[in-house]
């Protein structure tokens, strides 16, 4: 397409994305669901927990869930066990967001599954998984985009913007995110 192309965003469509669900329990999730896993009145883990299994979340033990964290599509989440997801965490998946056992999610992080393809003049909807691997950290007001992997123990820095998967071990950090060094993890005194 040349660059003297227009874009004609009322040619947008998105009918052959399935989000999942029917549209009667997204209703409930997004006028019900979302507001009581956004509560900030409301401590427990455990709610939420519970909350986003009976949606369709998969969720193991000992996972923190914090307040103000949000979810688009809970059927979408894989969370293993003893993972922590900070406050404010918005983990916008379209399609599947796969979080390992001992993951933690710093607050304000955004996890982004879809984006539209920028050459087409209608806007067309890409959609791909995020995979985030045993141990790894993602640090606070990060940003993970699309189809990413962010490997066994790795870390993306504060603020860090990740258009790559990133290696086990490594720390990434800035926009965008390239390598700062290798992380090294001591033993337990």
């Amino acid at each position: 397409m040349s660059a003297s192309a227009k874009i004609d965003l009322s040619q947008f469509q998105n009918a052959s994305y399935n989000p999942g669900a029917s549209w009667l329990v997204r209703m409930v999730w997004f006028t019900l669901g979302l507001p009581l896993l956004r509560c900030s009145v409301i401590p427990s883990s455990r709610f939420r927990r519970t909350l986003l299994q009976l949606f369709g979340a998969r969720i193991g033990t000992g996972a923190v869930l914090k307040p103000g964290i949000r979810v688009k599509y809970p059927w979408n989440l894989v969370a293993g066990k003893n993972c922590w997801i900070g406050e404010d965490v918005w983990i916008d998946n379209l399609t599947e967001v796969s979080i390992a056992n001992n993951v933690c999610i710093s607050q304000g992080a955004y996890l982004c599954t879809g984006n539209h393809d920028w050459a087409d003049p209608a806007f067309g909807l890409i959609v791909r998984p995020i995979d985030i691997r045993e141990g790894a950290w993602v640090g606070a007001r990060a940003s993970i985009t699309p189809g990413v992997v962010i490997h066994e123990g790795a870390v993306v820095g504060f603020g860090a913007v990740v258009m790559k998967s990133v290696p086990a071990y490594e720390v990434h950090t800035g926009n965008p995110a390239t390598f700062a060094r290798r992380r090294q993890v001591t033993a337990n005194s």
